[in-house]
């Protein structure tokens, strides 16, 4: 993959498939993109997104936390490699894993993570269970800065689906999956463009705080 010129880098982590990586690596490569995916890693040596970054030309690495004594050094490890890249933008893309502090004050305001539900609602594993289970009528995907506490780092992007009569776990994913492809580029690119920025805890687009997070759902009404 050629580098394109002004291009800002940006590096994304991943334990499994690689369809997030893939959806941002491809918005990347649009005319009108200003980050470019430099590097994919994995903490899973068998993580079948690595061969799919492969096949895209992005180069791979593989940060085990099994060759490592604790978790400190393995995310030592992991940020010296990220590091190297320089990047504007690390996006966790099914990094199944939970960052340290130390780690996620050194990348802070670069950090994004994609949840498979509309947060605050639904932390943590299995929402679409969970989500199904409390007989919900609208479920989704945020894009969020990376804090400390697990899932609970600042709204950037939403986009909400209806659950159906009849939806099960995979269906229900599959729809939330499909947005995720959507909004995960979206607020890659608006980091990388600097128009996003996280100050104190608080997202600013474009210098002017934002009180609520982006809505595809209101994005795309609008431009219809």
């Amino acid at each position: 993959m050629s580098s394109h010129h002004g291009r800002r880098p940006v590096v994304v982590l991943i334990s499994g498939r690689g369809s997030n990586m893939q959806a941002i690596a491809a918005a990347g490569r649009a005319s009108s993109a200003c980050g470019e995916v430099r590097a994919v890693i994995s903490d899973q040596p068998a993580a079948a997104g690595l061969e799919r970054a492969r096949a895209l030309g992005i180069a791979t690495h593989c940060v085990s936390p099994r060759d490592y004594p604790d978790r400190a050094a393995f995310e030592a490890a992991l940020a010296e490699l990220i590091d190297r890249f320089a990047p504007a933008v690390i996006a966790l893309a099914g990094f199944m894993r939970i960052l340290g502090a130390q780690f996620v004050r050194h990348f802070e305001g670069r950090l994004l993570n994609v949840h498979p539900s509309l947060l605050p609602d639904f932390r943590g594993l299995d929402t679409h269970r969970r989500v199904l289970e409390a007989q919900a009528t609208e479920h989704g995907a945020s894009v969020h800065f990376v804090t400390e506490e697990l899932d609970a780092g600042p709204l950037v992007i939403q986009a909400r689906v209806p659950v159906l009569p009849g939806d099960s776990v995979e269906s229900l994913s599959g729809r939330v999956q499909a947005v995720e492809h959507r909004i995960y580029p979206i607020a890659v690119d608006l980091l990388a463009r600097g128009r996003l920025a996280l100050r104190d805890g608080i997202v600013y687009l474009d210098d002017v705080p934002l009180v609520t997070p982006l809505s595809l759902n209101r994005m795309e009404a609008a431009a219809s």
